[in-house]
């Protein structure tokens, strides 16, 4: 934001003539950085409050000599000194607004900045059951070792990534399980050395170790990125409700969301058979690099066609990508990806088909985005976005 831009903001927030929007970008602005915090903290407590508290506080006066540190804050060797100017800009924004909320229209102010900015994304655990049936907490900010029911290291965390090691190798099938919660990702490497990239509200069933002479089989439900290893003495298959991928040595994004009306599988590198229920070769539909395969709720066949690949697979890197996708569906992504709530009043703008691109940007951007874009309006209300 330009210092132009914050006056004019600013001013008509004073003056009590911003309009919702403007209000929201100045909060989030606010919002947006840990530092500026502190900084309102510190000027409120040695400034504000006693002011207010003691006399009447003089807020022409403020104004005039907050926005004059702005516009004297001088470049450094040919670049803008942007501490500076966001420590006064942020400390200009929140004097006068805790002013502002203390001597006109508090209560609706206050609950009009709630309702349009202050959408909090629901924080939830990623959890590994063992064979034994035990929850462990998978937190993304920790290394730990993971350990079968005897105590012995089968694998270990690091961090946003899970490797099995494979060395835990018996007479029987073990069975873990990753469940990824909305808004969280989560990267797998499995004792065979195949990668596996888990997308938000995805559980994946897996074995702790693959036994000779057999095949290689996981579970899926969600959304999954494969990188198989190669072993043609031990074919590797995907398992999901809906549909099931036999894989050659390949690269392939799963979308199998049990509450979807369709299973996909796009294929970026390699071959795959696709097939639903019990394997009959003669049934299955192979994909070619470039190609998805859909499976229907209600029918019995598998469709392909070409496709641009990064649409189906942008999300392993934080990204969304919507090509001719409905309103409804983009909201379900977006529910998926940020762990939000959406209710969508609006039925003809549901139905609607939308072009978007997203690049690890918050769930407040992706609000204004579509907003200013696409004239999507919308409220926040007990933390659920409400589509008008």
């Amino acid at each position: 934001m330009t210092s132009k831009n914050a006056e004019r903001l600013i001013m008509k927030f004073v003056t009590n003539q911003a309009d919702l929007e403007e209000i929201s970008e100045l909060t989030y602005w606010l919002s947006s950085n840990e530092a500026n915090k502190k900084i309102f903290e510190d000027f409120v407590k040695t400034n504000y409050v006693a002011d207010f508290v003691m006399a009447d506080y003089d807020v022409e006066s403020a104004k005039k000599v907050l926005l004059q540190k702005i516009r004297t804050t001088r470049p450094i060797a040919g670049k803008r000194n942007l501490t500076a100017y966001y420590k006064y800009a942020a400390v200009l924004v929140v004097g006068l607004m805790m002013v502002y909320w203390y001597t006109a229209s508090q209560n609706d102010i206050q609950t009009s900045i709630v309702q349009t900015n202050q959408l909090v994304p629901k924080e939830e655990a990623i959890t590994l059951e063992t064979e034994d049936g035990k929850l462990q907490t998978i937190n993304l900010n920790q290394t730990q070792n993971i350990t079968n029911v005897s105590g012995k290291i089968v694998g270990k965390q690091n961090k946003g990534t899970l490797v099995y090691n494979g060395t835990d190798v018996g007479e029987k099938l073990v069975y873990n399980t990753l469940k990824i919660p909305y808004g969280k990702r989560f990267n797998l490497q499995l004792s065979d050395g195949t990668k596996v990239y888990l997308n938000a509200g995805t559980t994946l069933r897996f074995p702790v170790h693959f036994l000779k002479n057999q095949d290689r089989q996981v579970f899926v439900s969600g959304e999954a990125y494969f990188e198989v290893a190669k072993d043609k003495k031990h074919p590797f298959t995907v398992k999901s409700t809906k549909m099931n991928v036999e894989v050659f040595g390949t690269k392939f994004n799963v979308n199998a969301y049990p509450d979807d009306s369709k299973a996909q599988v796009v294929l970026v590198e390699g071959k795959v058979g696709l097939y639903q229920g019990t394997k009959v070769d003669n049934d299955m539909v192979f994909l070619k690099p470039g190609f998805m395969g859909t499976s229907a709720n209600g029918q019995n066949a598998i469709n392909s066609q070409a496709v641009f690949t990064e649409t189906y697979t942008s999300w392993i890197n934080g990204g969304l990508v919507f090509r001719n996708t409905s309103f409804n569906e983009i909201i379900k992504k977006l529910e998926r990806h940020y762990n939000v709530t959406f209710i969508n009043n609006n039925k003809t703008l549901g139905k609607e088909v939308f072009n978007a691109r997203f690049d690890n940007e918050s769930i407040n951007e992706v609000l204004k985005y579509l907003d200013e874009s696409f004239a999507i309006k919308y409220k926040i209300q007990n933390n659920k976005v409400i589509i008008q």
